[in-house]
């Protein structure tokens, strides 16, 4: 699927459209996206800021997406694990920004060449406009190269 229809799709995805969180930008070749969250009325927690959940929610897939793309159909991709830090209150629209690089990649063929599960952590930063960090998002994929494709 081309990309740019990729990105529509998850902008209209409910739990993103309806909390304010939409894909600003997704590459054609799956390297890396931009993610904004709109700070609205309906989705500020009690003291006015993002709430957390939505900050987790805004990072939550992309790195596997990215990784499925980029791996393609051989492999199996899933989301192992994942943690947030909220380091500072975001009382504004925040950004996350996604870059998955071919370095990367190879690392992950490599490790899954011999059939068995590869275990990666992958880290970004939820920020202001200005580059405030509001959180720290921890993703770890789980990698496995699919038993036909050996």
């Amino acid at each position: 699927m081309r990309a740019s229809t990729f990105r529509r799709l998850l902008n209209l995805w409910p739990p993103f459209l309806f909390n304010s969180i939409r894909v600003q930008s997704l590459s054609e070749d799956y390297t890396q996206a931009r993610i904004v969250l709109r700070l609205r009325p309906w989705n500020r927690n009690y003291v006015r800021s993002q709430f957390g959940g939505n900050l987790f929610a805004m990072a939550d897939p992309f790195w596997m997406l990215l990784a499925m793309h980029r791996l393609g159909p051989d492999y199996y991709v899933w989301d192992k694990a994942g943690s947030i830090d909220f380091v500072a209150p975001g009382r504004e629209d925040v950004y996350a920004h996604f870059h998955l690089d071919e370095a990367t990649l190879d690392e992950l063929r490599e490790a899954a060449a011999d059939g068995g599960k590869v275990l990666r952590w992958f880290e970004n930063d939820i920020t202001t406009a200005s580059g405030d960090v509001v959180a720290r998002v921890r993703k770890q994929l789980y990698v496995r190269l699919k038993p036909k494709a050996r």
